[in-house]
């Protein structure tokens, strides 16, 4: 799985020129799910979202996570997120997982969100959707659920 983190102000999304969900200060997680995609996978990603510290404390520091703001976070699928971009000018979408199976693990990964007390929105799984976003630093970061067990960063 991918997730693209934005640490926003405020967010939205739009279907059919209906807003479908926003959210307040905290963050917009656009989320590619890559065939061989796990639960577990998710469970882990979606706990280190939540405890990620990207929010800053009194002396403008990245030191506070989700939590400790008391922040929203919407989520939206993004299958391009699996994109491969290495041949033509086409980008192909190969390593993005079956749409069925993607939902399932879409919808999961939401619930696990959910259980660690955060407020979520969600986007529609599958719509064409308008993201409006303020992002706020701007704070973007990538995160691929592969490379999660790897050692490194700071506490």
């Amino acid at each position: 799985m991918k997730a693209l983190l934005q640490r926003v102000r405020n967010a939205s999304v739009e279907v059919d020129g209906e807003v479908v969900s926003s959210i307040g200060a905290g963050m917009l997680v656009f989320l590619g799910i890559g065939k061989g995609d796990s639960e577990e996978a998710g469970r882990k990603l979606a706990e280190k979202i939540v405890e990620l510290r990207i929010f800053p404390d009194e002396k403008h520091s990245m030191n506070r996570s989700l939590k400790d703001i008391g922040g929203e976070l919407l989520l939206v699928s993004q299958f391009t997120l699996h994109a491969d971009c290495r041949r033509g000018r086409r980008p192909s979408f190969v390593d993005a997982e079956d749409p069925a199976r993607a939902e399932e693990l879409y919808r999961g990964f939401g619930e696990n969100l959910r259980s660690s007390g955060i407020e979520v929105g969600e986007g529609v799984f599958g719509a064409h959707m308008n993201i409006r976003l303020d992002n706020d630093g701007p704070v973007t970061i990538l995160l691929d659920s592969g490379s999660l067990s790897r050692s490194g960063g700071s506490d």
